[in-house]
């Protein structure tokens, strides 16, 4: 395809693809068991800390089926917010796999909020116990929106808790349960959220880095906890609370410069759990938690589903 002619998927052309949280749990699966095979390979996400308060950040993913090159480039930036911009800003890059050509670019943001809770699904499937009906948000910005959305489809949920800096967002994740039909309770301590939670997803600001406030005895037996900001709210001292913690990628920890838990913790990685290596849950009294940085193959399944999908509507 020539350079010239180059699509741009936008967040409002991939919202009217309508495509279902199961579809996206699905390829990510599909991807994962890929890398198993040898038919999918990632590298280690790059971090870049410039040391003002921004975080940069790529990820390199490569498929055989689609055949497809996904990098995604993204940066947070806390000060966008006097800018009147998201914190958070990214792009996908899409080239062909065999030749190298460009595909298309994709919205980042809509596939960071998308593939991130696909891959807490992912984890909540085989983690979580299958009646979990109230979920406690920890955080209640663009991923809360996202998680609420996936688990929401996934889960017979009744009632969401909601605690956050900003009285703003956590309104409006209120709001966006309502008109789900549950149950929205708004919490001013984060222990009020926690406690009696069947699921939490915790997603907080990873600029400036956050003192640990959570504290994981909070959490009730048979409870599943997703840590999308890499564990740095949560007390390490209470994670020996856990009965199985599993992280996103071993190999990935190993090349980073501080680990997001005490390896000796870690039960796994997500590719274990979906091949069937080890089970997620044993028991209905079991507390679990999936920790993670983010994954090249949650970005990659993704980008290239939708990429395969406005094909079929001739974008």
């Amino acid at each position: 395809m020539a350079t010239e002619t180059l699509p741009y998927l936008t967040s409002t052309l991939l919202d009217r693809l309508e495509i279902s949280t199961k579809d996206m749990v699905d390829e990510i699966e599909r991807q994962i068991s890929g890398q198993r095979r040898g038919e999918v390979w990632c590298a280690p996400k790059a971090v870049v800390l410039p040391g003002d308060d921004r975080y940069i950040m790529a990820t390199l993913g490569v498929s055989s089926e689609p055949p497809v090159l996904a990098t995604k480039s993204l940066v947070v930036n806390p000060g966008n917010a006097q800018r009147g911009l998201p914190t958070l800003n990214s792009l996908i890059t899409l080239l062909d796999a065999e030749t190298g050509l460009p595909l298309a670019l994709v919205d980042g943001n809509w596939v960071t909020e998308k593939r991130t809770a696909a891959l807490s699904a992912v984890a909540a499937r085989r983690m979580a116990r299958p009646d979990a009906s109230s979920l406690a948000f920890i955080g209640c910005g663009v991923q809360a929106r996202g998680h609420l959305e996936a688990f929401a489809d996934l889960f017979p949920l009744r009632e969401i808790r909601a605690y956050g800096r900003g009285a703003a967002n956590r309104d409006a994740l209120c709001d966006m349960a309502r008109a789900r039909g549950l149950e929205a309770i708004p919490c001013e301590e984060p222990r009020q959220a926690l406690e009696g939670a069947d699921m939490v997803v915790t997603s907080v600001t990873l600029v400036p880095r956050p003192t640990p406030f959570l504290d994981a005895t909070w959490l009730k037996p048979g409870s599943f906890a997703v840590m999308t900001d890499q564990a740095l709210p949560w007390l390490p001292e209470t994670m020996t609370r856990f009965d199985r913690i599993i992280v996103d990628d071993l190999e990935q920890e190993k090349n980073m410069a501080k680990p997001m838990i005490d390896p000796a913790m870690a039960a796994g990685d997500l590719t274990g759990l979906v091949c069937g290596d080890f089970a997620g849950r044993q028991s209905a009294q079991e507390t679990t938690a999936f920790v993670f940085r983010g994954l090249a193959v949650g970005d990659l399944a993704v980008a290239g589903l939708v990429y395969g999908r406005t094909k079929g509507v001739g974008v």
